[in-house]
């Protein structure tokens, strides 16, 4: 019988996978690298609690890390067009170590979004479906994240409120410990009216229409940042939910309802038969080996644009530790292009020099140094401040190439490349030299 419910779930699944959810237009499911299509491989990771599901799913069959970037869609009043971004939440799994990690990435924070420029990072989705960008507002969304973080992302899973809702509500609620009374009396409703919310600290059974107020009231000291946490919490909720009642076989009975829900209000680019490989993969994890954090004042600071939009300003340096402990190692190092040298001198772009550091004398040095591999500095000076910990690079001209080459010779991370559109002076690239930069021994005999 359970044979025969999974092999129905997975036909139905077969002639659902081309339906779009309502909230993005063209969005198709695909296939996931790697993933198995027939008997497992000898170094699959084994999976000791699959239990019923277990037994029908076969395990997750890679052994890299998996990263995973959750979007909340801001969705109001049945609105069919561009839609932002309410929550980006990075979820990566190590199938090996069986540990994971949450990072939430508050929406405010701005950032350099590929081909539109500065702007704040809910915006990408919105863009992302606006201009037709390969996989929609989820593939904007993932690519900006990527570059600015400076890791691969292997999957998205954009979520509505509906689907949100009704998920919570599939699994009876959950339980968590709210850390103080909160009364937002300008919680917005469903279109663009207001439904005053309120929850008293304590322990408390949330159902899906409240976790969903919970996650995404702002009425708190920390505003977005709270809310971050929040979010971290109703999810970690969930899973314990889930895993404590053990409601994983109930939840295979109930799939075929799920998976319709799913097809009306999710898009992913993971398969059904991937996403339950995932979840039995996730299960697994002790919850001691799960890490939560929030890019929280530790990592950003309050801004205000020249426009008037209040926003986070990443702090590179503390982001990119962050990021290291995480995600392991930087994924996705500076390009290597064999050409690159011929592409960056077609480019011409005028490179401008200026010393973030106490050392004398080391912009002068670095523009010999450059000159040597054809770098056309134009100009060298003191940065604004001599307590720059880490050298960046601010491509006002869109040379990516230069950009691309500097960091090679620099040995400058893709978290400290950022553009801007005004170069405060006549230079297309500004490299401010950090503390981190040291010229090569043999530049310097």
């Amino acid at each position: 019988t359970s044979y025969w419910l999974f092999k129905t779930v997975a036909d139905l699944a077969s002639e659902l996978d081309d339906i779009s959810p309502i909230f993005v237009a063209g969005s198709k499911a695909t296939a996931v690298p790697g993933s198995s299509s027939g008997d497992p491989s000898e170094d699959q990771v084994s999976n000791p609690t699959g239990g019923i599901l277990g037994s029908l799913v076969e395990p997750w069959p890679g052994r890299e890390r998996v990263t995973i970037l959750t979007l909340g869609i801001d969705q109001r009043c049945d609105e069919e067009g561009p839609t932002r971004t309410d929550t980006m939440m990075l979820m990566t799994v190590d199938p090996v170590g069986l540990s994971g990690a949450i990072l939430s990435l508050p929406r405010d924070i701005w950032v350099d979004i590929p081909g539109f420029g500065l702007d704040k990072i809910n915006q990408a989705h919105f863009l992302g479906e606006s201009y037709d960008y390969p996989d929609g507002g989820p593939g904007l969304a993932v690519d900006t994240v990527e570059a600015a973080l400076g890791i691969e992302i292997d999957y998205f899973i954009a979520v509505n409120f509906d689907a949100f809702v009704q998920a919570v509500d599939e699994i009876g609620g959950i339980d968590l410990e709210v850390s103080e009374t909160i009364d937002d009396k300008s919680y917005p409703d469903s279109c663009y009216g207001y439904d005053p919310f309120f929850i008293s600290s304590g322990r408390q059974h949330l159902d899906g229409q409240t976790a969903l107020k919970y996650a995404r009231t702002r009425a708190t000291f920390g505003g977005d940042i709270d809310r971050a946490g929040r979010q971290q919490e109703v999810m970690l909720a969930v899973r314990d939910r889930v895993l404590r009642l053990e409601m994983v076989p109930q939840l295979l009975v109930r799939a075929p309802g799920l998976w319709r829900i799913f097809q009306r209000n999710v898009d992913m680019n993971l398969s059904l038969n991937e996403a339950l490989q995932l979840a039995l993969l996730i299960q697994d994890i002790p919850d001691g080996s799960i890490r939560s954090e929030v890019l929280n004042y530790d990592y950003v600071y309050n801004e205000v644009t020249p426009d008037g939009q209040a926003v986070l300003i990443p702090i590179r340096s503390q982001i990119r530790q962050l990021r290291d402990q995480l995600f392991a190692p930087p994924i996705i190092p500076t390009p290597v292009i064999e050409n690159l040298p011929e592409m960056m001198v077609i480019e011409s772009a005028r490179v401008a020099i200026y010393n973030g550091t106490p050392i004398f004398g080391l912009a002068a040095a670095t523009q010999e140094y450059l000159n040597k591999f054809d770098i056309i500095v134009t100009e060298i000076g003191n940065a604004d401040s001599a307590e720059y910990r880490t050298t960046q690079i601010i491509d006002y001209s869109s040379s990516p190439n230069t950009a691309r080459y500097l960091t090679q010779l620099m040995d400058v991370p893709p978290l400290n490349i950022s553009s801007a559109s005004s170069a405060p002076g006549d230079f297309d690239i500004l490299v401010i030299v950090g503390s981190d930069w040291s010229l090569p021994s043999s530049s310097s005999d």
